[in-house]
């Protein structure tokens, strides 16, 4: 029986024949109207602000936001749902990843990337997966062992975490598969697809805290758990989950265990085995200051370009207007196609729409960019479906040009097919 991710991906390699939409795009892709897109959030069971997929999808049709993205981490069974549920609402799905790498060299030499925290640890996307219903065996290589040390690291934050916990007067009795419990029931979804994050933990945590300790003790046990006075209000359950993380799980602190990273080389492969786009993410100002790495943008195009990547992507609510404007104007200058989103990887349910800073609204030349890059995504997951060329680094503006039209023709075709 066909799964519902393969049967996701078969209607949209049998929307059309190629040769059909690429006539209609040449003659009128153009004239198609640009939609409110969001090609990167988070879906659950990844930690995310929304508690089912059902959600995200409703809140993006009320909004009318018609494209969009997931970028989940380590597991991708869930976009079966999230493409049936799309599909309902005449949403177009697009299929990414998200990854952490390290690149050994820039950590011994102190250079931070984007991770503002960490040197040599990378970020990187995949725009435009197709093959995560039906993986080559090279990337359920990299897949599994990617799972198999986050995994074991996770179940060592737990145990020792509940370890800090109980030698300071709060014995939770939380263990791995417990936390993985609370996950199922909040998210409804199956126990297979749950990867824990320190996020989850964090939120186990402080729920099971909440449970057993009353309101009136709070403050003086939390101070007690994380060694130092909390600033949290005894209701604030993210400002506890942020403090657990922040005096508990980061480096020297008593629950803190050392992740365990693959390289850039199994990273970028990852993505091409899956048929993405490997896509750099742009933090810019959301470092303050702004990394090195990227700052002057010059110096970041021509970092990412030597990796071959021909692909970014902005979270706008991270970015002032005019840092976001320079960035992507510079970065699509250089050939590089630019998409955006809004990750939804905290529990803050911001509008699915991505805006800037203080909810400041992207500038329209921007949010021209932010949808080409939607549609050569769209194209590049439609044609690599039909064993066509899809995206690639370097590809010039003619090629660009061609897949922007395509895409938002298969954008258009698939909304409206019944």
């Amino acid at each position: 029986m066909q799964s519902e991710s393969a049967k996701a991906l078969s209607d949209l390699r049998d929307l059309a024949p190629v040769a059909e939409l690429e006539s209609r795009a040449a003659a009128g892709g153009q004239r198609l109207p640009r939609l409110k897109v969001n090609a990167h959030l988070h879906l659950p069971p990844n930690f995310s602000a929304f508690s089912t997929v059902a959600l995200a999808v409703k809140m993006a049709a009320a909004q009318q936001v018609a494209v969009l993205g997931a970028s989940n981490y380590y597991d991708y069974e869930v976009y079966g749902d999230f493409s049936r549920l799309a599909r309902e609402q005449s949403i177009f799905p697009l299929y990414g990843l998200e990854i952490i790498a390290l690149l050994p060299e820039l950590q011994a030499s102190g250079t931070k990337l984007n991770d503002p925290g960490n040197p040599g640890k990378l970020y990187l996307c995949g725009k435009g997966i197709t093959r995560f219903a039906n993986m080559t065996a090279k990337a359920q290589s990299i897949l599994n062992q990617i799972r198999t040390n986050d995994s074991t690291r996770m179940a060592k934050v737990v145990q020792q975490l509940a370890d800090v916990f109980a030698q300071r007067g709060v014995p939770t009795g939380l263990t791995e598969s417990a936390v993985i419990d609370r996950i199922v029931r909040r998210h409804e979804c199956p126990r297979n697809r749950v990867y824990l994050q320190e996020r989850h933990v964090c939120q186990a945590f402080q729920e099971r805290f909440v449970e057993l300790v009353p309101a009136n003790e709070r403050a003086e046990k939390l101070t007690k758990v994380l060694g130092a006075a909390t600033k949290a209000g005894p209701e604030e359950a993210v400002a506890i989950q942020n403090e657990i993380r922040s005096h508990l799980l980061k480096s020297g602190k008593p629950g803190y265990v050392p992740e365990t990273f693959i390289g850039f080389d199994d990273a970028f492969r990852l993505i091409t085995e899956l048929g993405g786009i490997p896509c750099y993410p742009v933090v810019a100002d959301g470092a303050n200051p702004i990394s090195p790495f990227e700052d002057p943008v010059d110096h970041l195009i021509a970092e990412i370009k030597k990796w071959n990547i021909g692909c970014a992507e902005f979270i706008p609510p991270r970015n002032k207007p005019d840092v976001l404007s320079r960035y992507v104007k510079q970065m699509r200058a250089a050939g590089i196609v630019v998409t955006a989103g809004t990750e939804h990887n905290t529990l803050d349910l911001i509008p699915i729409e991505p805006a800037c800073v203080g909810s400041a609204a992207v500038p329209d030349d921007i949010q021209a960019i932010f949808w080409e890059g939607a549609c050569v995504v769209a194209a590049h997951q439609y044609l690599t479906l039909n064993n066509q060329p899809g995206f690639i680094a370097d590809c010039g503006e003619e090629r660009i040009a061609h897949l922007s039209r395509l895409g938002a023709e298969v954008i258009q075709t698939y909304r409206t097919k019944k």
